[in-house]
Protein backbone atom coordinates (compact mmCIF):
# COMPACT_ATOMS: atom_id res chain seq x y z
CA UNK A 1 0.00 0.00 0.00
CA UNK A 2 2.83 2.38 0.85
CA UNK A 3 4.36 1.77 -2.56
CA UNK A 4 1.05 2.52 -4.27
CA UNK A 5 0.67 5.71 -2.25
CA UNK A 6 4.15 6.86 -3.20
CA UNK A 7 3.46 6.14 -6.87
CA UNK A 8 0.23 8.11 -6.66
CA UNK A 9 2.04 11.08 -5.10
CA UNK A 10 4.73 10.96 -7.80
CA UNK A 11 2.13 10.91 -10.57
CA UNK A 12 0.22 13.75 -8.91
CA UNK A 13 3.35 15.88 -8.57
CA UNK A 14 4.32 15.23 -12.19
CA UNK A 15 0.86 16.25 -13.38
CA UNK A 16 1.02 19.40 -11.27
CA UNK A 17 4.42 20.28 -12.69
CA UNK A 18 3.16 19.81 -16.25
CA UNK A 19 0.15 22.00 -15.53
CA UNK A 20 2.42 24.69 -14.10
CA UNK A 21 4.65 24.61 -17.18
CA UNK A 22 1.60 24.84 -19.45
CA UNK A 23 0.31 27.83 -17.45
CA UNK A 24 3.70 29.55 -17.64
CA UNK A 25 3.84 28.98 -21.41
CA UNK A 26 0.34 30.38 -21.84
CA UNK A 27 1.31 33.49 -19.89
CA UNK A 28 4.50 33.90 -21.91
CA UNK A 29 2.68 33.63 -25.23
CA UNK A 30 0.17 36.23 -24.00
CA UNK A 31 3.00 38.56 -22.94
CA UNK A 32 4.42 38.54 -26.48
CA UNK A 33 1.62 40.95 -27.39
CA UNK A 34 3.60 43.67 -25.61
CA UNK A 35 6.61 43.24 -27.90
CA UNK A 36 10.25 43.38 -26.87
CA UNK A 37 11.08 39.70 -27.40
CA UNK A 38 13.29 37.81 -29.83
CA UNK A 39 11.99 34.40 -30.94
CA UNK A 40 14.63 32.07 -32.36
CA UNK A 41 12.94 29.25 -34.25
CA UNK A 42 14.40 26.06 -35.58
CA UNK A 43 12.75 25.57 -38.97
CA UNK A 44 9.84 23.13 -39.08
CA UNK A 45 9.86 19.51 -40.34
CA UNK A 46 11.70 18.64 -43.55
CA UNK A 47 11.78 15.89 -46.17
CA UNK A 48 14.59 13.59 -45.01
CA UNK A 49 14.81 11.93 -48.42
CA UNK A 50 16.35 15.15 -49.73
CA UNK A 51 19.96 16.12 -49.03
CA UNK A 52 21.84 19.39 -49.02
CA UNK A 53 24.68 19.82 -51.48
CA UNK A 54 27.76 21.60 -50.15
CA UNK A 55 29.00 24.17 -50.98
CA UNK A 56 25.42 25.37 -50.65
CA UNK A 57 23.57 26.32 -53.82
CA UNK A 58 21.06 28.79 -52.50
CA UNK A 59 19.25 29.30 -55.82
CA UNK A 60 18.97 25.57 -56.59
CA UNK A 61 16.01 24.03 -54.74
CA UNK A 62 17.00 20.55 -55.93
CA UNK A 63 20.29 20.88 -54.03
CA UNK A 64 18.61 21.60 -50.68
CA UNK A 65 16.47 19.72 -48.19
CA UNK A 66 13.02 21.32 -48.23
CA UNK A 67 10.13 21.53 -45.80
CA UNK A 68 7.83 18.54 -45.90
CA UNK A 69 4.06 19.03 -46.08
CA UNK A 70 4.02 18.31 -42.35
CA UNK A 71 6.57 21.08 -41.87
CA UNK A 72 4.58 23.54 -43.95
CA UNK A 73 1.40 22.72 -42.04
CA UNK A 74 3.25 23.10 -38.71
CA UNK A 75 4.56 26.54 -39.73
CA UNK A 76 1.11 27.64 -40.94
CA UNK A 77 -0.47 26.61 -37.63
CA UNK A 78 2.12 28.55 -35.64
CA UNK A 79 1.43 31.53 -37.89
CA UNK A 80 -2.31 31.26 -37.33
CA UNK A 81 -1.78 31.16 -33.56
CA UNK A 82 0.43 34.25 -33.70
CA UNK A 83 -2.12 36.18 -35.75
CA UNK A 84 -5.06 35.08 -33.59
CA UNK A 85 -3.29 36.49 -30.56
CA UNK A 86 -2.37 39.71 -32.38
CA UNK A 87 1.31 39.20 -31.56
CA UNK A 88 3.21 41.98 -33.35
CA UNK A 89 6.09 40.83 -35.55
CA UNK A 90 8.77 43.29 -36.59
CA UNK A 91 12.03 42.25 -38.22
CA UNK A 92 12.31 38.71 -39.56
CA UNK A 93 15.70 37.14 -40.27
CA UNK A 94 16.25 33.68 -41.69
CA UNK A 95 18.91 31.31 -42.90
CA UNK A 96 19.69 31.54 -46.60
CA UNK A 97 18.44 27.98 -47.11
CA UNK A 98 14.93 27.78 -48.51
CA UNK A 99 13.48 25.61 -45.73
CA UNK A 100 14.14 28.39 -43.23
CA UNK A 101 13.01 31.13 -45.61
CA UNK A 102 9.74 29.30 -46.28
CA UNK A 103 9.16 28.52 -42.60
CA UNK A 104 9.76 32.16 -41.68
CA UNK A 105 7.24 33.40 -44.22
CA UNK A 106 4.59 30.88 -43.16
CA UNK A 107 5.10 31.66 -39.46
CA UNK A 108 5.17 35.45 -39.72
CA UNK A 109 3.35 36.20 -42.97
CA UNK A 110 6.29 38.42 -43.92
CA UNK A 111 9.27 38.22 -46.23
CA UNK A 112 12.33 37.80 -44.05
CA UNK A 113 15.88 38.93 -44.64
CA UNK A 114 18.15 35.96 -45.34
CA UNK A 115 21.51 36.28 -43.58
CA UNK A 116 24.71 34.24 -43.37
CA UNK A 117 24.65 34.26 -39.55
CA UNK A 118 21.61 31.98 -39.47
CA UNK A 119 22.63 29.67 -42.34
CA UNK A 120 23.34 26.07 -41.36
CA UNK A 121 26.72 26.09 -39.58
CA UNK A 122 27.14 22.32 -40.06
CA UNK A 123 27.88 23.01 -43.74
CA UNK A 124 25.70 20.04 -44.75
CA UNK A 125 27.69 17.60 -42.61
CA UNK A 126 25.44 14.73 -41.58
CA UNK A 127 27.40 14.18 -38.37
CA UNK A 128 27.30 17.88 -37.57
CA UNK A 129 23.55 18.05 -37.98
CA UNK A 130 22.89 14.84 -36.04
CA UNK A 131 25.19 15.69 -33.12
CA UNK A 132 25.52 19.44 -32.70
CA UNK A 133 28.45 20.08 -30.39
CA UNK A 134 28.40 23.87 -30.04
CA UNK A 135 31.86 23.80 -31.59
CA UNK A 136 31.49 26.72 -34.00
CA UNK A 137 32.22 29.70 -31.76
CA UNK A 138 32.13 32.22 -34.62
CA UNK A 139 28.70 31.03 -35.82
CA UNK A 140 27.35 31.12 -32.27
CA UNK A 141 28.56 34.67 -31.71
CA UNK A 142 26.87 35.80 -34.95
CA UNK A 143 23.53 34.35 -33.84
CA UNK A 144 23.79 35.91 -30.38
CA UNK A 145 24.57 39.30 -31.94
CA UNK A 146 21.21 39.16 -33.73
CA UNK A 147 19.45 38.01 -30.56
CA UNK A 148 20.89 40.92 -28.58
CA UNK A 149 19.52 43.54 -30.99
CA UNK A 150 16.47 45.21 -29.49
CA UNK A 151 13.28 44.79 -31.56
CA UNK A 152 11.55 47.84 -32.95
CA UNK A 153 9.25 49.40 -30.37
CA UNK A 154 6.12 47.35 -29.75
CA UNK A 155 7.23 44.42 -31.90
CA UNK A 156 8.99 41.08 -31.60
CA UNK A 157 11.88 39.95 -33.78
CA UNK A 158 11.77 36.48 -35.35
CA UNK A 159 14.86 34.48 -36.35
CA UNK A 160 14.63 31.16 -38.21
CA UNK A 161 17.71 29.00 -38.21
CA UNK A 162 19.01 25.43 -37.79
CA UNK A 163 19.72 22.94 -35.01
CA UNK A 164 23.50 23.37 -35.17
CA UNK A 165 23.32 27.17 -35.09
CA UNK A 166 21.15 27.02 -31.97
CA UNK A 167 23.67 24.74 -30.26
CA UNK A 168 26.54 27.00 -31.33
CA UNK A 169 24.76 30.03 -29.90
CA UNK A 170 23.22 28.62 -26.73
CA UNK A 171 25.29 25.55 -25.86
CA UNK A 172 25.00 21.78 -26.14
CA UNK A 173 21.74 21.74 -24.18
CA UNK A 174 20.13 23.43 -27.19
CA UNK A 175 21.09 20.42 -29.32
CA UNK A 176 17.79 18.73 -28.46
CA UNK A 177 15.75 21.54 -30.01
CA UNK A 178 12.74 20.19 -31.87
CA UNK A 179 11.57 21.19 -35.33
CA UNK A 180 9.42 24.30 -35.02
CA UNK A 181 10.54 24.98 -31.43
CA UNK A 182 11.46 28.54 -30.43
CA UNK A 183 13.92 29.89 -27.88
CA UNK A 184 12.49 33.12 -26.46
CA UNK A 185 14.72 35.99 -25.30
CA UNK A 186 13.78 39.28 -23.69
CA UNK A 187 15.68 42.27 -25.03
CA UNK A 188 17.44 44.39 -22.41
CA UNK A 189 18.12 47.47 -24.51
CA UNK A 190 21.55 47.92 -22.95
CA UNK A 191 23.19 44.50 -22.98
CA UNK A 192 22.71 40.82 -23.79
CA UNK A 193 19.14 39.59 -24.12
CA UNK A 194 17.86 37.37 -21.31
CA UNK A 195 16.67 33.83 -21.93
CA UNK A 196 13.01 33.41 -20.96
CA UNK A 197 11.77 30.00 -22.11
CA UNK A 198 11.38 27.52 -24.93
CA UNK A 199 8.08 27.23 -26.81
CA UNK A 200 7.42 24.00 -28.70
CA UNK A 201 5.32 24.00 -31.86
CA UNK A 202 2.53 22.15 -30.02
CA UNK A 203 2.38 24.90 -27.39
CA UNK A 204 1.20 27.34 -30.04
CA UNK A 205 -1.22 25.07 -31.87
CA UNK A 206 -2.80 23.42 -28.83
CA UNK A 207 -3.89 26.80 -27.54
CA UNK A 208 -4.79 28.48 -30.82
CA UNK A 209 -8.22 30.05 -30.62
CA UNK A 210 -8.36 30.13 -26.83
Amino acid sequence: MNVLCRLFVIVLLAASAQAAVAADTTELIASLKQGGYVLVFRHTATDDSQKDVYPFKFDDMSAQRQLSEKGRDMARQIGVAIRERAIPIGNVYTSRLNRAIEAGKLITGKEGQAVDALTDSSNASASGMANPSAANTKAGAAVRQLVDQSPASGTNTVLVTHKTNLADAFGKDAGDVQEGEAFVYKASGSGPATFVARIKAADWTAKAGQ
